[in-house]
């Protein structure tokens, strides 16, 4: 049985597996992971299966759409976000008209947050799976593979009988990572390695999970709260030893390593385990973390001893208010302290900052821009608060009136850029991404800026990735001033 598991084409290079997916201004293209996961453990099943990620490799409609003839699928898995969620219907529409007998599946952050919007949209949906689907999609293949297709019996599967939407109870999360596909395998075999940016990182990069799941609860973000769930989840350290080995030893391209986790360092004697054991192999490959921060400089200093050269921390203010009303849990004093550890741990910092959150003011974003320039990251990002459905950010936003969208299509510019929906007392979302990009500008043409950089610049692998965000950057700011169509 023959299964395509299909990231749909959209605007070129659109990231849709990331957790504020569009077009990004710094070139960031992220694996589709999910997919990924998916295909391996259908694989494993003994299915014949396809991954194919259009944005990336620059696969047009048409083509997508011969593509998927030749193979003849009886399953098609494919993915959706909320920017692209009309055209993900419509592909799947196009699909379904050109192979009727074949069931598709729609997956995703969207169709998990809103499935019965989703099926409402279009009849010839065969079904969504809510949250995390690798086993979902693995019974639904084998009910299909038996030719007993009985969906009622499919956990996390929601669906269309007698002409209403049912949803299936939810599926458990899954607890035994281990026991999943080391997802750079998938890579290797259906993915060019080339095609993928993350800006943040040496390149090129790949990007594995070492867990899921968050028990924290920043009100905005999306996988927690839309997909993963907030149940920590971990593999053992040898487990992620043995994918870090198996990168080392078949993707000898590879610079690099970008642990996706929500948060790597939540428990740290595990962090600390998985940093012993990569010390212990000598594996000399760099990889960088998702972190929170308040991270202690104990656990940065094996971290950089074990090849860690960047950490990942969502600032997104200074502001103790703003912080204590989207639910962060860090302590605006420390934050500080936090870059200082970094750099005595000798760790380059990417910081996140975010525009428009409850309690923003003018006066707010002022102070967020001073203090990015004062904590001087290597990287830094400036954010429109992006109020995705299944957040409490969305909630928030809509019971207050400040949403501002007719359609999801909304989320995104013409070119696929993001677009902020919110309209905030005394700040729009026009003010919002202004102040993001020109914060931006202002961040990364400062004198101290440039001069740590050009210090940097002995690196060959930290001069590829700075050009290449660099080049995307200006382009950006070429398309939004329509100087560059």
């Amino acid at each position: 049985m023959r299964i395509l598991l299909l990231n749909p084409p959209f605007f070129s290079r659109f990231s849709r597996s990331q957790r504020s997916p569009a077009v990004t201004k710094s070139g960031t293209l992220y694996y589709p992971f999910w997919l990924a996961y998916a295909t391996g453990v259908l694989e494993e099943a003994g299915f014949e299966t396809s991954l194919i990620d259009a944005p990336a490799q620059n696969i047009s409609l048409h083509n997508t759409l011969e593509i998927a003839k030749d193979f003849s699928p009886e399953l098609i898995i494919m993915d959706t976000s909320t920017p692209s969620i009309y055209n993900d219907i419509s592909m799947a529409e196009k699909l379904k008209g050109l192979m009727p007998n074949c069931f598709i599946l729609l997956v995703g952050t969207h169709v998990s947050a809103l499935p019965q919007d989703t099926l409402e949209l279009s009849k010839k949906i065969d079904a969504v799976a809510r949250g995390e689907y690798e086993i979902t999609v693995l019974e639904l293949a084998n009910n299909i593979r038996k030719n007993s297709l009985s969906l009622d019996t499919i956990r996390g599967l929601s669906y269309i009988k007698s002409g209403a939407v049912v949803h299936n109870p939810d599926r458990e999360l899954i607890l035994e990572l281990d026991k999943l596909p080391m997802v750079s395998k998938v890579y290797k075999k259906y993915l060019n390695i080339k095609n993928y940016f993350f800006a943040a990182s040496i390149y090129p990069e790949v990007q594995i999970f070492t867990a899921r799941g968050c028990p924290f609860r920043c009100f905005f973000c999306m996988w927690p709260q839309s997909f993963q769930g907030r149940l920590y989840r971990t593999r053992t350290p040898q487990n992620v030893l043995e994918e870090f080995l198996y990168i080392k030893n078949n993707l000898p391209e590879v610079k690099g390593i970008v642990i996706e986790d929500d948060t790597f360092t939540i428990d740290k004697k595990r962090t600390r385990a998985i940093c012993d054991l990569l010390i212990e192999h000598k594996l000399n490959i760099k990889w960088n973390a998702n972190v929170r921060a308040d991270l202690d400089i104990e656990t940065m200093k094996i971290m950089k001893a074990s090849g860690c050269y960047l950490i990942i921390a969502g600032i997104e203010s200074t502001e103790q208010l703003i912080l204590d009303n989207i639910n962060k849990g860090i302590n605006a004093a420390s934050i500080q302290q936090f870059f200082d550890n970094a750099k005595k741990a000798g760790l380059l910092v990417h910081a996140a900052f975010m525009a428009g959150n409850p309690g923003e003011t003018k006066e707010s974003l002022k102070k967020t821009l001073d203090a990015a320039k004062k904590f001087l990251p290597d990287t830094v990002q400036f954010f429109p608060l992006m109020t995705y459905p299944g957040t409490k950010a969305y909630d928030w936003a809509k019971e207050n009136g400040f949403l501002r969208m007719d359609t999801f299509r909304d989320y995104l510019t013409k070119n696929g850029f993001h677009r902020c929906v919110i309209d905030l007392p005394g700040l729009s979302g026009k003010d919002l991404q202004d102040w993001c990009d020109k914060s931006r500008f202002s961040f990364y043409f400062s004198p101290r800026y440039i001069f740590c950089k050009i210090k940097q610049m002995p690196s060959k692998e930290h001069l590829i990735r700075t050009y290449k965000a660099f080049i995307a950057f200006i382009r950006y700011i070429l398309r939004k001033y329509s100087i560059l169509r």
